[in-house]
Formats: C-alpha cells, structure tokens, sequence
C-alpha cells in the first residue's frame, strides 16, 4: 500500500484523537470530507488502521500498581510456548506480554493490577501456576516518565509502500 503525505497526516490526527469528525479531519489535512472519508476506509480496510480505543485514567480506576514480569519457560518447545500464551492471553490483567530476547526471561508481561496484595494473589495463584513456568523476576513502575500511544511517523516518506 502506498502513502503519501496526506495519509501520513490523517494517521498522525488520528493518533492524537480517534474521536476525530471526519469534517474535522479533512480541514485538517486539506481534504474535502468525501475524499478525506475513502482515504480513512482505505486505511482502515488495509488493516493500517486496527481499531479505535478509548484511553482511561489507569490511576483513578484504583490500578495503581503496574508490574513488568519476566517469565523464564522450563522448556523452549512449541507446546510450551503455545500452552503459556493461550493462558496469560487469557488474564485481563496482563496489558502485554511479548517474546524477548538478550536477557534471562523468555517473556515479558506487563500487568495492571489495584495494589501489591492483589498482584501477589495474581502471581501465586495465576501466573506461577501455569505449566512450563520455571521462574519469575518482577520490577515495579515507581513513576511513569513517557506513555505514548502515538507510533513515531516520521521515518515513513511520501509515496512510501508499507
């Protein structure tokens, strides 16, 4: 799919406000709305464009414990790493999780739960027992410095294929 820099544009005010209007939207980006709202189809039917969500206020919802946990597998076998990823997939808790390379944890999740007693009961009665987990090393967010939900779009030129 090529992009150009309108494209480029309309992705970045989405980025920003996916409650965007789509007059909104085209006056931002130079469009008329009918032009403006085939371009947003396009970009949402090539799959650029995944979804829409509504950010909350993590804190005021009382989560206000976020764990980055690393999870080291017993075996690096398939069944093992199909067997952990249909579980965690399973816990809302778990915000991330992804495989990692250049250190000791096979995995790293990062969690949201209300307060250190929850995510004890989280980690011992959920986490650690589901097969295949040989160790666990948890660090705890003190402050959060940079939370973006944005991608960095400058590195795409016009008329680029992506």
């Amino acid at each position: 799919m090529k992009l150009d820099r309108t494209d480029r544009r309309i992705l970045q005010a989405m980025q920003r406000n996916g409650r965007i209007s789509n007059l909104e939207l085209a006056e931002l980006v130079g469009l008329s709305p009918t032009p403006c709202s085939r371009r947003v189809k396009r970009l949402e039917e090539s799959g650029l464009i995944r979804g829409h969500v509504t950010l909350l206020n993590q804190s005021m919802l009382g989560l206000k414990l976020t764990a980055y946990i690393g999870i080291t597998m017993d075996r690096h076998t398939p069944d093992r790493f199909e067997a952990f990823e249909a579980q965690v997939t399973e816990y809302p808790e778990v915000m991330e999780c992804s495989v990692v390379t250049g250190q000791s944890s096979d995995y790293l999740l990062k969690a949201v739960v209300p307060d250190m007693e929850y995510y004890e009961k989280f980690l011992l009665g959920r986490l650690t027992r589901i097969p295949g987990v040989a160790g666990v090393h948890s660090s705890f967010e003190l402050r959060r410095v940079v939370h973006r939900t944005e991608l960095p779009l400058e590195h795409i030129s016009d008329r680029a294929n992506v």
